[in-house]
């Protein structure tokens, strides 16, 4: 339930640009995700970071591309936030503790992240950044490279579905880890 509520405003989105253009599409994405932050908000009493940041990324993105009539504001959006993330992730390597990636999967409940080392945590963490500078550099050659149809397609399903495919590979290496000894990836 809480991933399609997450994903309605995309839906929304992409409905509003075949019906009307980018520019009403967009409108409607603009209302859609801060209402979706603050029903989150409501429903579960704390504040999701990463939607959060994500609406905010997308109200300035979305308030230039409207004012000077630039789609090329709202296309480098996912790239830009992905960028951030990809540093923040890279950051985490001087800041804190423990890697961000650890930090993630620590607030799983009941996940013994114990059982995995600091050399795994490192290298998984370097993985996560790769998949963020990469998919930023992706969505910029879709974005330059294809139609406007074709990248707010991509933009739906593309990225969410690279986002889902690399998250459940990183969970089953996770788990890989987790129901071995962990001794045989120390490196």
């Amino acid at each position: 339930m809480n991933v399609l509520f997450e994903f309605l405003p995309l839906i929304l989105f992409l409905g509003a640009f075949f019906y009307k253009g980018i520019y009403f599409a967009l409108v409607v994405l603009m209302i859609a995700m801060p209402i979706g932050v603050l029903v989150k908000y409501l429903r579960t009493g704390s504040l999701d970071k990463m939607y959060f940041w994500s609406t905010v990324f997308l109200l300035l993105a979305g308030t230039l591309t409207l004012y000077f009539r630039n789609p090329y504001f709202l296309y480098w959006k996912p790239t830009v936030f992905y960028w951030v993330v990809g540093v923040a992730f890279l950051g985490s390597f001087w800041i804190g503790d423990k890697p961000l990636v650890q930090r993630f999967f620590g607030l799983v409940e009941g996940m013994p992240i114990d059982r995995i080392n600091k050399a795994q945590w490192n290298r998984l963490n370097a993985i996560w950044i790769l998949f963020f500078v990469g998919a930023g550099m992706l969505n910029l050659y879709v974005a330059y490279n294809f139609s406007q149809e074709t990248w707010v397609k991509f933009k739906v399903f593309g990225l969410m579905a690279l986002t889902f495919v690399f998250m459940i590979a990183q969970t089953l290496w996770i788990a890989n880890l987790i129901g071995g000894d962990g001794a045989d990836e120390s490196q």
